[in-house]
């Protein structure tokens, strides 16, 4: 696999490895003839995250460059599995790569064991990382989004502005739907740190979003650090996300559909308290690949 990136370009595929950060220690770099995955599942297998960078969204890109990933007709599928801590240097200050990098070029040396990411800087220098993977059939979160009765549209900056009113130490979010109006709120636990007691809702009415269907009222509390990785990542998009949840303990899902990028990210909610089960419902996964 070879592929080039440069200019705007540059700074999503940045953000893209930063979300990813927030999910894992570890990322899956998944490419096929179409384009290339990223793929990340948390230790508890709780947050799951998948984007996909269409081979249009790219300068240039070859599947097939190397000779011995070919064998007869049948290409020999990568599943590199990456350190995030190894890749997050190369994309350090993201906001302004595409000012002191002209061009990134990434590729892979099977023999070695490597993946290359290759930055054409400025003033001729060029900066070489040779990062190495371990062959590693990725996971994948099994989410049918169209089984969902609840659908929610919102402009990625229209999401981030009402989060931004919940404080930095609040680890979940509630949100409620109803077919009258949506609701996010502070989740609250039955022993709350005083120092911490700020409360925070903010209510939304169905025509504040640009697409609202609800099919059965639904209160799902989720984790607020993943969420934030995705709307850092969208805000280079300038694009709206996609909310599919269902009844709580069911996985709810933040999804981007872009023209040449699309992003899933699957997080577990917690169970009703009614429920017996106190923990976190976590999203299926499963390494069968199916596209």
């Amino acid at each position: 696999m070879k592929c080039g990136i440069g200019g705007p370009q540059l700074r999503v595929f940045g953000r893209a490895v930063y979300a990813l950060a927030r999910i894992s220690d570890e990322f899956w770099f998944d490419p096929i003839e179409k384009g290339l995955f990223l793929r990340s599942v948390n230790s508890s297998r709780s947050a799951y995250a998948c984007i996909f960078f269409s081979s249009m969204f790219f300068q240039h890109y070859s599947w097939r460059n190397s000779p011995e990933l070919c064998l007869n007709e049948n290409s020999v599928r990568l599943k590199c599995k990456l350190t995030i801590k190894a890749v997050l240097p190369v994309f350090r200050y993201s906001n302004s790569l595409e000012k002191n990098v002209n061009k990134c070029n990434i590729y892979t040396n099977f023999k070695e064991c490597h993946i290359v990411f290759q930055l054409f800087c400025k003033h001729g220098i060029v900066k070489t990382h040779n990062l190495s993977f371990q062959e590693c059939e990725p996971l994948q979160a099994v989410f049918a989004k169209h089984l969902c009765p609840n659908v929610l549209k919102i402009h990625s900056r229209q999401l981030s502005d009402i989060l931004i009113h919940f404080p930095t130490y609040q680890d979940e979010v509630t949100l409620s739907v109803t077919p009258l109006k949506a609701c996010f709120k502070t989740y609250v636990e039955d022993e709350m740190d005083f120092a911490k007691e700020m409360r925070t809702k903010i209510h939304l009415e169905p025509e504040e979003f640009e697409y609202f269907q609800v099919g059965v009222d639904s209160e799902v509390t989720f984790c607020l650090k993943e969420l934030k990785g995705l709307l850092a990542f969208a805000d280079t998009l300038s694009t709206s996300i996609s909310v599919h949840l269902d009844v709580s303990g069911k996985p709810v899902a933040f999804i981007i559909e872009d023209m040449m990028v699309e992003a899933s990210f699957v997080l577990a909610t917690l169970a009703d308290i009614e429920n017996k089960e106190s923990s976190h419902h976590s999203p299926h996964l499963s390494q069968e690949q199916k596209r």
